[in-house]
C-alpha cells in the first residue's frame, strides 16, 4: 500500500472556501510582527525614561506611537508585495 504524498498546495490544505492555509499563515505572521514592533519600541521608550529618571513617561508614549506607525507602515508594505 502506497502512502499518499502531502503537498502544501494540495486539496488537503484548503479550507471550505477554497483558500489555502498559506494566506492564513501570512496574515498571522503580520500580526505577530506588529506586536513585536510595538513591544520593542515601548521597551526602548521605557528604558529611556528609566535612564533619564522621568516622572512622566514621555519617551514611552512617543515610542509607542512611533511603533504603531512603523508597524502599520511595515504591514502595508508587506501586504502589497
Amino acid at each position: 500500500m502506497k502512502k499518499k504524498e502531502i503537498k502544501p498546495d494540495s486539496e488537503d490544505f484548503k479550507n471550505s472556501t477554497g483558500q489555502s492555509y498559506g494566506t492564513f499563515a501570512k496574515y498571522t505572521s503580520v500580526a505577530f510582527q506588529m506586536m513585536a514592533i510595538i513591544a520593542a519600541s515601548a521597551y526602548i521608550g521605557f528604558k529611556i525614561d528609566q535612564y533619564y529618571n522621568h516622572k512622566v513617561q514621555y519617551a514611552t508614549a512617543i515610542a509607542c506611537v512611533l511603533g504603531v506607525f512603523l508597524s502599520i507602515y511595515q504591514t502595508i508594505r508587506q501586504l502589497k508585495a
